[in-house]
């Protein structure tokens, strides 16, 4: 133990010793030459890439443009958002359902676009909630969440959502272990090495629509999983998750995980996985979990809970799991572009293993083993390397990789990106980054065929970069031009929540598809109202239906009486427009929850319960032509036992004749 935290006390010492030779002493020792030239982007044109970023414990996902660094918008997926409404209308309440209840945030960690032949294709991005295990589908044609799913039998979703290279699946290794949904949990936190078991879940993904289904799990020893990525060319079938924590250790993690000197890179065999699952070898085990869909269609989301799924053992199937020794603690373990070399980050190694494919399937065939870890065969560390990267730097993340046959990795004790050759191994160039770096992401660079040009470095810590704003600072993405033999940075930019990872795509992958409106003929919403001649109020006893359209500048009715303290009162808006860029929003006074972004041709819902007598205004919030301020009405609260008739109106009470009502 006391070796240990004197090996803590001297890490510690060692990243601020890094940390402080990294800090640049002005801010022109940032950028050098031609760096502005290079990200700007002149008024009136367009980016070239997207950059999907990850917004942490935001639960949500940003998007960027590249090179300028501009932010184009932040998508909800497992967050409420007022500013969109987002788990705030009745329409999309239901995607936030989940086993435990609605849950209004988690902590997005991962993106992961869509593959065709192992290259992006611009369909969709695929993104985890860390906390309450879910993974999430966005559509690239709306930028809006289509589908969450909710994994059973994981406490904690960090090696998610990884993609094979045809988006045949996504996988989600559990983070923390644990008993499984049907065991009896209440167990003694000291039993872990009994009772705690990981689990890899497999969500096979529709062909055409995308649509998630979670096809089948495998339970695994009990360790946490940390990332993964698919095979790809010579290893497409298989993945490849880093394990840490292979002591089973169940407290003071940061010393007892980090007993070994190796952990491991665990390969998964999904075809035999497939083939057993073909051969009725699965057994299906009790649990539950939500699967949320919306519909474009109706623009509302349905919520299903699920009671089933089916689980492989890797322990009864030999040949479907194997462990690869990775020094120490591994983190990213990440495949290059022809599928033959994974590369393994052990964050407290000071080297750098790159593993052999090839290697692996002969060491698998000659049972070259090196004994069996919790039921799986461990196969011998020189039978499976293709060699280390000697000294590359302290903390070595994560790898990406470029069109020349070149690796990038993150090292964040030592704040630096390093360039090395995936062949021979030999470092060719570092770069600091301010400061210690966490992911990085090459354009294309978890493909089979890398744009290369840019990098970005999503860094932990931004002291210096920008404006101070009090105790906390913003958060940092940092580019990097990559195009020649040296990196240079050219741009920092802040960033929401946490950029934990993003990915780049040429925009014209995405910018060609995109849904301009929703026609309002085929808008099958139930409460739709597609003219303002249909416009009406209902009342169902306590609760008032409003069925309300909306088009520049006005709502139809604007002006509603008869409601009574007690009632629950749905306003239905349907937005009429039929231009692209024309939504208009919603808004009461005195709300509790939100207002509504409505976009041309959609409907949505919003749900008050007025709490006082009174004149109530409601408004247009979002900047839709020169009479937005005129877009607004009012609704007319009376008292519970008032004879006050539902009635509504649009343009026939201006001006009225005063009623006997109104003077008395």
């Amino acid at each position: 133990m006391k070796n240990n935290l004197i090996t803590i006390a001297v890490g510690g010492l060692i990243v601020a010793s890094a940390f402080q030779s990294c800090k640049p002493k002005s801010t022109s020792q940032a950028v050098t030459g031609d760096a502005a030239s290079k990200v700007y982007v002149a008024p009136g044109k367009y980016d070239e890439m997207y950059n999907f970023v990850s917004g942490g414990f935001s639960g949500q996902l940003s998007v960027y443009g590249l090179p300028s660094g501009r932010l184009l918008r932040v998508i909800p997926v497992f967050a409420v958002d007022p500013e969109k409404g987002w788990g705030y209308s009745e329409e999309t309440k239901p995607m936030l359902n989940t086993s435990h209840g609605i849950m209004q945030w988690d902590d997005l960690h991962h993106v992961q676009l869509s593959k065709t032949n192992g290259d992006a294709d611009g369909r969709w991005v695929f993104v985890n909630g860390n906390n309450t295990p879910r993974v999430a589908r966005v559509d690239l044609k709306t930028f809006r969440t289509a589908e969450i799913i909710e994994l059973p039998n994981s406490s904690g979703n960090h090696s998610s959502p990884f993609l094979t290279e045809n988006t045949e699946y996504v996988v989600a290794g559990t983070r923390f272990s644990g008993p499984s949904d049907n065991a009896n949990g209440d167990v003694p936190i000291s039993s872990y090495k009994q009772n705690f078991k990981g689990y890899l879940s497999f969500i096979s993904i529709g062909k055409e629509d995308g649509k998630m289904d979670l096809a089948f799990q495998i339970e695994c020893p009990g360790v946490n999983f940390d990332l993964s990525r698919a095979g790809k060319g010579v290893s497409h079938g298989w993945f490849f998750f880093s394990c840490y924590n292979t002591e089973q250790a169940n407290t003071l993690l940061e010393v007892n995980a980090s007993q070994n000197d190796k952990d491991y890179v665990m390969a998964v065999n999904w075809k035999k996985a497939e083939e057993y699952i073909k051969a009725g070898k699965g057994k299906k085990m009790s649990v539950k979990y939500a699967h949320n869909t919306y519909s474009d269609i109706t623009h509302s989301a349905t919520s299903e809970m699920k009671t089933e799924v089916l689980v492989l053992d890797s322990k009864e199937f030999t040949d479907l799991c194997y462990m690869m020794p990775c020094p120490k603690s591994p983190h990213g373990c990440d495949v290059d572009p022809t599928g033959e070399y994974i590369v393994g980050s052990g964050k407290l190694a000071a080297t750098l293993p790159v593993f052999s494919f090839t290697k692996m399937q002969k060491a698998i065939a000659d049972k070259s083993f090196d004994g069996i870890y919790d039921g799986i065969n461990v196969l011998k560390y020189e039978s499976v390397l293709h060699g280390e990267v000697k000294k590359p730097g302290l903390g070595p993340l994560h790898t990406e990789f470029d069109a020349k046959g070149n690796a990038y990795t993150s090292f964040f004790v030592s704040s630096e990106i390093v360039k090395w050759n995936v062949k021979d191994l030999t470092v060719l160039d570092r770069v600091p980054t301010f400061y210690s770096v966490g992911h990085l992401c090459v354009a294309g660079g978890d493909s089979r065929n890398p744009i290369g040009k840019y990098l970005i470095a999503y860094n932990k810590i931004t002291k210096d970069r920008y404006l101070p704003t009090g105790p906390e600072l913003s958060q940092s993405a940092q580019l990097f031009d990559i195009s020649g033999d040296k990196m240079q940075m050219i741009l920092d930019f802040p960033t929401i929540g946490e950029p934990h990872y993003g990915q780049m795509i040429m925009a014209d992958k995405i910018s060609k598809n995109q849904v301009k409106i929703f026609k309002i003929e085929e808008n099958k919403n139930p409460y739709v109202t597609k003219g303002e001649g249909e416009s009406k109020v209902v009342r169902e006893g306590n609760k008032v239906h409003v069925y309300m359209t909306a088009i520049r500048s006005h709502f139809s009715p604007d002006n509603i009486e008869g409601i009574k303290l007690g009632d629950e009162v749905y306003f239905h808006v349907t937005n009429l427009e039929q231009d692209w860029d024309v939504p208009h929003g919603f808004a009461i006074k005195g709300s509790t929850n939100a207002e509504l972004l409505i976009m041309p041709g959609e409907t949505s819902t919003l749900k008050w319960v007025p709490d006082r007598v009174g004149i109530v205004p409601m408004y247009c919030t979002d900047f839709c032509s020169a009479l937005h301020q005129e877009m607004s009405g009012y609704v007319r609260v009376s008292p519970a036992t008032s004879k006050v008739p539902l009635q509504f109106s649009l343009g026939t009470n201006i001006p009225k004749v005063i009623t006997a009502e109104v003077t008395k």
